[in-house]
C-alpha cells in the first residue's frame, strides 16, 4: 500500500496522473520501462565521429587562408597566435622529439591520422563553444594547423578526400597494445557483420 501511495505522490508532484505516468514509461523488449528507442534521425544527429581513414567526414572544404582567419578569431587566445601553445596545448612543432626523453606531442609530431584532427576540432573546439564551427570552418582550421606543421602548402584547400590522403609523420610509429583485454579477434575486422 505504501508503494501505491508513493507512486501517487510522485505523480502528483510531477503533474501527471498515475495512469498517464505508467503509459509514458512502457517496457520494451525487456527494457527498464523508461525512455524510448531513438529514431534514425536522432541517431544520425549524434553519429558525427570520423574514423582515422576519413570515414564519415562531411561535405565541405576549407583553405589555409580561411583557416588562418578562423584560427585568429577562435583558437589563438588559447593556442597562441602561431599554435605555439598558451592556456591551450601547443599544436605546432615537436618533430623529431617523440623518441627523446622530453617529447613534444603536437599535431605535427604525434598525431598519426589527419582526419582525427577534423573530428576533434568539430566536437570539442573552441572550448567555450564546442560544435559551433561549421564544416567549412573546421576543414579550414585543420588546413591551417597542418600548414603550420609543414604538412601542406599555404595554397592548399582541404575537403574529405584531401584530408584523408594526408600521411602524418608519426603514422607508422604507434605499436600494438599488449594488454590481453583489448585483443578481441572477433572485432578486428568486419565488426558490424559479427554482431
Amino acid at each position: 500500500m505504501r508503494e501505491v501511495a508513493f507512486a501517487a505522490l510522485i505523480a502528483v508532484v510531477s503533474g501527471l496522473p498515475v495512469h498517464a505516468q505508467a503509459q509514458t514509461q512502457p517496457k520494451e523488449n525487456g527494457g527498464y520501462g523508461i525512455g524510448r528507442t531513438a529514431t534514425p534521425a536522432e541517431i544520425a544527429g549524434w553519429n558525427i565521429d570520423v574514423d582515422r581513414n576519413g570515414g564519415n567526414l562531411p561535405p565541405g572544404r576549407g583553405s589555409v587562408a580561411h583557416g588562418r582567419e578562423v584560427f585568429d578569431q577562435q583558437c589563438a587566445a588559447c593556442h597562441g597566435a602561431n599554435g605555439e601553445g598558451g592556456v591551450g596545448d601547443q599544436l605546432v612543432g615537436g618533430q623529431g622529439t617523440i623518441a627523446t626523453p622530453k617529447p613534444v606531442r603536437t599535431v605535427g609530431s604525434y598525431w598519426p591520422y589527419a582526419p582525427t584532427l577534423f573530428d576533434y576540432i568539430r566536437r570539442a573546439m573552441p572550448q567555450n563553444a564546442p560544435q559551433s564551427l561549421g564544416n567549412d570552418d573546421v576543414y579550414a582550421v585543420s588546413a591551417y594547423i597542418l600548414h603550420l606543421n609543414g604538412l601542406i602548402p599555404a595554397d592548399a584547400t582541404l575537403d574529405a578526400g584531401a584530408l584523408s590522403a594526408i600521411k602524418m609523420p608519426n603514422r607508422n610509429m604507434f605499436v600494438g597494445d599488449p594488454r590481453p583485454d583489448v585483443k578481441n579477434p572477433a572485432c578486428v575486422t568486419d565488426c558490424a557483420g559479427k554482431k
